[in-house]
């Protein structure tokens, strides 16, 4: 770089021949997958306790499911885990003490009520092709999904990542882009997103075989009891748009009963602790120098 000129630059005007003009405006937006992760979310011994108790409920996993948005029946195409449905309510309670600062980072103003939880477990070609939950709740549009990881350490298995597909706005609609988040599936660790989010869980390995080193989760599912008008802000929301595109990957048929076809069922969601809650920290200001 020394045989470049120390004095600094002076603007060039980069001319109509090297940047035409152009009468037509055709860029197309697409906007980042909403998220929210944390850290340490139970803590290191209730986290051991729990990845204990997974391992040791090993025979009562099912084959996961899928429904099919045209026909609503059940399958297992483009999904290879295991699951478990469960219930808790220390999970629910912690849960409830987060959504107020998750709603703020994602932007969410619906009221959320209850939550249907399953235990996962991806090992060897475990996988899960792009989806949405539209399946899962009953209005997509103000639900919210969380994955909970679990592991050993170290690892037993590798890949497993979660995917965020970013949202394209083209011809007054929204669709999945090409482009994504990548969510590593870090032990202790929990991640927010809408349930309109398409998403996906790459394939793992898991070269010991091992019921052990599995990648688990505990997936749930946040919703209210009823449909709602979503209320979203900052003024332009994706959240809506998102919603739209998803509504597609519902089932046209109504499975009609409260579980969903991996047998997960709703729980009450408890309100906030006001002793407990957690809320965004106030940004620290420091006196600029002079």
């Amino acid at each position: 770089m020394s045989g470049y000129a120390k004095e600094p630059a002076t603007p060039t005007e980069i001319s109509t021949r090297d940047l035409p003009p152009s009468d037509r405006w055709s860029t197309t937006p697409v906007v980042p997958a909403p998220v929210c992760r944390l850290e340490n979310f139970l803590g290191a011994e209730r986290a051991a306790r729990l990845l204990k108790y997974a391992i040791s409920r090993q025979p009562d996993f099912r084959a996961g499911t899928v429904l099919d948005p045209l026909s609503g029946q059940v399958s297992r195409k483009g999904r290879s885990s295991l699951v478990l449905p469960v219930t808790s309510s220390v999970l629910s309670r912690h849960l409830a003490d987060c959504l107020p600062l998750v709603q703020e980072v994602l932007g969410h103003r619906a009221a959320l009520t209850r939550t249907s939880t399953v235990l996962t477990a991806h090992g060897e070609g475990g996988h899960y092709g792009m989806h949405t939950d539209a399946s899962r709740v009953r209005d997509v549009g103000t639900a919210l999904s969380a994955v909970y990881y679990l592991h050993r350490r170290p690892r037993g298995f590798d890949g497993g990542q979660l995917r965020l597909y970013d949202t394209l706005l083209a011809g007054g609609a929204a669709q999945p882009a090409e482009s994504f988040r990548t969510v590593e599936p870090e032990h202790d660790t929990i991640v927010f997103f809408p349930a309109s989010a398409f998403h996906e869980v790459v394939p793992s390995t898991c070269p010991s075989g091992q019921f052990a080193d599995h990648r688990f989760t505990l997936t749930t599912w946040i919703s209210g009891v009823e449909s709602q008008t979503a209320v979203h802000g900052p003024p332009f929301g994706i959240l809506p748009w998102m919603a739209r595109a998803a509504e597609h990957t519902r089932p046209l048929t109504d499975i009609g009963h409260d579980h969903d076809h991996d047998g997960a069922g709703p729980i009450a969601l408890p309100a906030a602790d006001p002793a407990t809650r957690l809320a965004l920290p106030a940004p620290r200001t420091t006196p600029r120098s002079r």
